[in-house]
């Protein structure tokens, strides 16, 4: 049957199971200096990392993620948070926590939280391993990890 075919109900039907099936999220590694960000492919299947923002101010690194945002038609922002090694909520916790809040009331997106312990240290064993200096790519370092961050709550999403 042709789309031109299909009746106004069969086209929404279509419609729906695409906007459940299609999955679009930026995944932020928040730091002091930048924020890494990754984006995933329309299944949630696979995330990449898309840019560093060397931050400014909360204006202009918004700014930079409207444009990703409507680009790219983000639904959700996930954030990686950054517990403690002991599970504890400390210091850095919190200032991610307001920033990431603050963002995601700005750029009107749902946000979710992800245990991002390990991942810088996980980004930089993927640079070693591609023979790439981490001391030298620290911005690399942080997009990886927001990738990473964004592939554990794709996953988790896959489970559940």
């Amino acid at each position: 049957m042709t789309e031109q075919a299909r009746s106004p109900s069969d086209r929404a039907d279509t419609s729906r199971a695409f906007s459940r099936a299609f999955v679009s999220a930026l995944g932020l590694d928040i730091g002091r200096k930048r924020i890494g960000v990754a984006g995933c492919d329309g299944t949630g299947l696979i995330a990449t990392g898309l840019m560093t923002i060397d931050r400014k101010s909360f204006a202009d690194d918004l700014a930079l993620l409207q444009s990703l945002v409507q680009s790219r038609r983000v639904q959700t922002l996930v954030v990686g948070l950054p517990y403690s090694m002991d599970g504890s909520f400390g210091f850095q916790a919190r200032q991610v926590q307001k920033t990431a809040k603050r963002l995601a009331k700005a750029l009107d997106l749902p946000l979710e939280f992800v245990d991002e312990r390990l991942t810088s240290f996980q980004a930089e064993q993927l640079l070693h391993a591609e023979n790439i200096s981490p001391s030298r790519h620290k911005g690399l370092i942080d997009r990886k990890a927001a990738a990473i961050i964004l592939q554990q709550w794709l996953d988790g999403r896959r489970r559940d």
